[in-house]
């Protein structure tokens, strides 16, 4: 049987499909009845893969919808695939174009479906982006308050009181969330037996990094985001440098590798070998990031707490 590869381009209203080879195209609504009477056409067709690209939010519904109908959806970064269009000369950009070019980049470049995140985990996470969203406005509020005029600090300090409370509110939702589910507070209580790795980053690990624990340490790495990729040319040697990747996993390791430097003995004596060695701190923390999710990825592999005599 031929191998089929489906590009769905995803807006905030409609779907516009490219099925290859054959080049058939198709439109439908972004709504609970378009993504359902898709699924039940994508069945019958069985395609190898379904390529969509993330779009903050919008392909949410669709991707749902055909992973729970047992089809092999596959969410890309959507860099990856306009870079892949500019490689392959395709400059223009429609709706269905783009399309055409997801299925094109699903023919050529095979990417491997992944789980997707279950409806807990997805309300979990939107539960955490807001935490850190209310957290950047209590600093932001916090900095005008030092700055702006007597004459509205008393209702910076009335809005900072709010957000306060909000956040309150927020952290018991998460502490609920959390508490109900036992596959999440054990692998949350295996991670948080790691110094430097609180509830926070803990817990966004688990909802936002569901193949941690499942992959190797370089397919992990690739994943967040922190492989250092070489810029060589000729003669030419460039500096390494990381990108790509979940930006907000990224965020939170980032956050508990600099407390891990402070407080976990493995971390803070690998980072000061570092240093010692002539590294730059950036360099530095980034090497102590990959470290830390090794450790991670190995503790919730064998569901074992930390203990700094096996590392």
């Amino acid at each position: 049987m031929t191998d089929k590869t489906v590009g769905i381009d995803v807006s905030k209203a409609k779907l516009d499909g490219a099925i290859l080879p054959g080049g058939e195209e198709f439109t439908t609504s972004n709504d609970e009845a378009g993504c359902r009477a898709l699924a039940t056409k994508l069945k019958d067709l069985q395609p190898t893969r379904i390529v969509l690209e993330a779009t903050g939010g919008h392909e949410n519904l669709i991707a749902g919808i055909l992973s729970a109908e047992g089809l092999p959806v596959v969410v890309v970064n959507a860099r990856q695939v306009r870079d892949f269009a500019k490689a392959t000369g395709k400059l223009a950009k429609t709706d269905r174009v783009d399309a055409r070019i997801l299925a094109r980049f699903g023919e050529a470049i095979k990417p491997d479906p992944r789980p997707l995140k279950d409806d807990e985990a997805q309300a979990l996470t939107a539960i955490i982006t807001r935490r850190r969203q209310i957290v950047d406005m209590i600093t932001a509020e916090k900095n005008r308050l030092a700055i702006s005029h007597e004459s509205v600090k008393k209702d910076i300090r009335e809005t900072i009181e709010w957000l306060q409370k909000r956040l309150e509110d927020i952290d018991n939702d998460l502490s609920k969330n959390v508490e109900a589910n036992n596959v999440w507070k054990a692998k949350i209580d295996i991670l948080q037996s790691c110094k430097g790795i609180g509830p926070g980053n803990s817990t966004m690990m688990v909802c936002s990094l569901p193949e941690l624990g499942t992959l190797n340490r370089r397919e992990m790495a690739a994943l967040v985001g922190i492989c250092p990729y070489n810029r060589d040319s000729g003669t030419m040697r460039g500096k390494r440098a990381i990108f790509g990747g979940r930006a907000s996993v990224r965020a939170m390791l980032y956050m508990g590798t600099l407390s891990a430097i402070r407080c976990n003995p493995v971390i803070k004596a690998f980072y000061q070998r570092l240093i010692k060695a002539g590294k730059i701190r950036k360099v530095a923390i980034v090497a102590c990031m990959r470290k830390l999710l090794t450790i991670l990825n190995a503790m919730l592999k064998t569901m074992t707490p930390w203990d700094p005599e096996h590392v």
